[in-house]
């Protein structure tokens, strides 16, 4: 995997994406879309995330021992999830502080939003 840095998302870029159902994406608009998808799409980051945005917030001493991996090991994760826009840290002391940015989730949402359609009938 690279070390370079990946982009921050912007949250202003993903909120001028209509929802998928109403638009294709242009390519302009997947290229932001997509780290946070991509942030999404691994398992350890996905229970890091619920773990985050079950709670108004939590310590990255709480969430490590979750896991069978090493504290760097959960430190890139968590910096992937908040490279993409999904959280927002504090630290404390020497402790780090997470909560989930609920304004990302909202625009995700908005994005997939598809609205249920009424079955086609058979022969119809």
């Amino acid at each position: 995997m690279s070390k370079q840095a990946l982009p921050v998302v912007d949250l202003q870029a993903v909120a001028c994406c209509p929802p998928i159902a109403a638009s294709p994406l242009d390519a302009a608009q997947a290229e932001v879309v997509a780290p946070m998808f991509k942030a999404l799409g691994d398992p350890v980051r996905l229970r890091l995330m619920s773990m985050i945005a079950s709670v108004p917030e939590i310590c990255v001493c709480d969430l490590t021992p979750a896991f069978d991996l090493s504290g760097p090991t959960i430190s890139h994760h968590l910096k992937v999830l908040r490279e993409a826009g999904l959280v927002d840290s504090e630290r404390r002391g020497t402790w780090v502080w997470y909560r989930a940015k609920a304004e990302a989730f909202r625009q995700l949402g908005v994005l997939l939003d598809i609205p249920a359609r009424p079955a086609v009938e058979a022969g119809a």
